[in-house]
This record gives structure tokens, sequence and C-alpha cells, in this order.
């Protein structure tokens, strides 16, 4: 059964000090408006959906779906392993995943989060006692990247240019520069393992974030674009191009692989999960642009607030993602983990894309 938070608002009455606890979902009280300091929340907006808005504490959230639990850390440890096929795994704290591949004389490593990256070396001795000769960046944040001194050594480093001139740009000590660069395509060839590195020429969450490709073992690593079973993170992954991000889901799918790694949540992915997020993606899509041309603005405002332009756009474009939220919300909620986590932070980011992009 899903858990919804519900929200008490008091107001005060205009007559005497009388205080009326308005519960959210009631008829409003006839005659009764709230009274209010300037800038400070007022009444909720029509049909303002149950789930918690942005910036609001909420003490319960919606359950994960049965089909996304895996298998806790243990604590001791700090992270778990996932054979992906010869010589493949993936490593994850259930909130970040890396790679590692063994072949004849050494390691390659694929990203190194900070959050577990002094574990990398230990879940590697669990399955080899040789040495890291190579490290594979996804792309240049710190989150994926940070912890790649922990690793030890003195591995050779590969990525993208754009990568390289993000990281010199940064000069941050735990992002060592690459040592081998390309630009559209490298193949990693150690001994009898292959790794094809590609770029698809732009990258809508990051430049440089490129796609990692196991071709015996058929897995693709494509880092903050596909969250298998859970809601995208917020924004669409804090997409700097939505229009593109919506176009790198839909290329991912026609790609030949088995085994996705998204960089994140707590489980590997499938096609099935492609086409799931951009199944949801698309509604949202819709959801937004038929908010957008049934709202509009101004209404539920103060008269004496409407030569505020930056208001009446607040006002509207808060209308619009409240109507987008309730339209998603009754196929979705149950079906994507996380989904009331995010679910705002994605209808604000799709009208705001879909009025300029």
């Amino acid at each position: 059964m899903l858990v919804y938070r519900s929200t008490l608002l008091t107001v005060a009455a205009k007559i005497g000090s009388v205080a009326i606890g308005v519960g959210l979902g009631l008829a409003p009280i006839e005659g009764v408006r709230a009274e209010t300091l300037p800038g400070q929340p007022g009444a909720p907006y029509q049909s303002m959906p149950s789930l918690a808005p942005i910036g609001t504490r909420v003490d319960h959230y919606l359950p994960i779906p049965k089909e996304d639990v895996t298998p806790a850390i243990d604590p001791k440890k700090g992270y778990r392993t996932q054979q992906l096929g010869r010589g493949l795994y993936m490593v994850t704290d259930n909130g970040y995943q890396s790679m590692f591949l063994v072949y004849e004389t050494g390691v390659v490593v694929v990203d190194a989060p900070p959050g577990y990256s002094a574990h990398i070396r230990r879940a590697i001795a669990e399955v080899t006692d040789r040495p890291i000769t190579h490290v594979v960046y996804s792309h240049a944040h710190v989150d994926h990247i940070g912890g790649v001194d922990d690793l030890g050594g003195h591995p050779i480093i590969i990525a993208q240019e754009e990568t390289l001139h993000l990281l010199e740009r940064a000069k941050d000590p735990r992002r060592p520069v690459p040592t081998v660069t390309f630009k559209d395509h490298y193949t990693l060839k150690v001994g009898s393992q292959i790794l094809d590195l590609s770029y698809p020429g732009s990258s809508p969450h990051e430049p440089g974030n490129i796609f990692i490709y196991a071709p015996e073992q058929k897995v693709l690593m494509v880092v903050d674009v596909i969250f298998p079973g859970w809601m995208p993170w917020r924004r669409f992954a804090l997409a700097k191009d939505i229009p593109g991000y919506f176009d790198q889901v839909a290329y991912i799918d026609t790609l030949q692989f088995e085994t996705l790694v998204g960089g994140h949540v707590n489980r590997v992915g499938t096609h099935s999960d492609v086409r799931t997020q951009l199944e949801f993606m698309n509604d949202l899509k819709a959801a937004a642009a038929a908010a957008l041309k049934l709202t509009p603005p101004g209404e539920e405002m103060e008269a004496e607030d409407k030569p505020n332009l930056w208001a009446v756009y607040d006002n509207y474009i808060d209308r619009v993602v409240v109507k987008c939220v309730n339209a998603v919300t009754p196929k979705w909620q149950s079906r994507l983990a996380g989904y009331d986590v995010f679910i705002w932070d994605q209808c604000y980011a799709m009208e705001q894309s879909l009025r300029i992009d």
C-alpha cells in the first residue's frame, strides 16, 4: 500500500483570533481567507498533489518496488561485486557503480567513485592479484572519478578529449588528467580482452561522457543517463541538453547489449529498463506540454501581485507543474523507485525545456 505524506496547513481567520486547521484535500471554508505575510507560504494551489513538493520535509517516502530491491551491502566491506561476464565485474555500494576488467597480466578499472574507491583494490584482490594497469574515465565529474588515487600505482588513464579539457580547467588533485585521449573512438585491447570506447559527438549530461562497451560480455556502461528501475536523478540527471537527453536514451535502446551499467542505483539494467525510462520520459513530456497549453497565467493570484511579472510566471509555472505531477503520478508512482523524490524536479525541468529549448 502506498503511503502518502499529508500536509496540515493552519490558517488564521480574519475574524477574531480563531485559528482554523485546514487539511490538505478538504473543501475550503467559504468566506475564510488565510492571513499571510508577504513572501510567506499561503494556501495550496487548486488540486495540489499529495506528494510533497520541493523544499518540504518528507517523513516517509514511497516504498521501493520489490523488483528493485537488491542484496544489502555488508557494512564491514562497504561494497559488493557482481560478475558480468568473463573477467568483467561491477563494484557497487548500491548507490554508485564502477567496473573492472581482468586480463592476462593486469586489470582495467572503469571509474573510481570516492565513496568506496578505497575498497576497489580489495574487490579486485578477491578475484586476482594482477596489478591495475589502466583506468578509464567515463567523464569528468568528481563523484565518479574522484577516488582514482586510491587505486595506487601509475596506471594509464584514458578519457575523451573533452574530459581532458575539463580536468585541466578544474586543476583538481583528486582527478589526475588522462594520459591517453581520443575524439570519437578508442579500442582498448589488453591481452584477450577488449573495451570499445566511443563518444557520440556530444553528451546531454556533460561533454566527454563516453560509452564503454565490452563486446564479448555484451555489457554497455553509460553513466548518468539510464537509471534502471528508478526515477532519474533530479532534472534528468542535471542534463545540460534535455532534448539531447531524450535522443540519447532512445539511441541507447538501439544498441546491441544485454547488460547496462548506469553508474548509479542498486542494480544493472537491460533493454527493458531503457524502454521503461523512455516511456516515463515521453509520458512526462506529454503531460507538461498539455499543462502548458491548458494553464492560463494569472489565475489564483491576488490583483495587487499581477504587476510583478516574476510572480506571474512563478505562479503560472507552479500550476503547470501541479498539473504535470497529477497527470503522471497514477501510472508511475508504483513503478519507479524514488518516484516521489524527484517527480517535481522532472516536471519543472520538462516545462522549462518545452518553453525555451
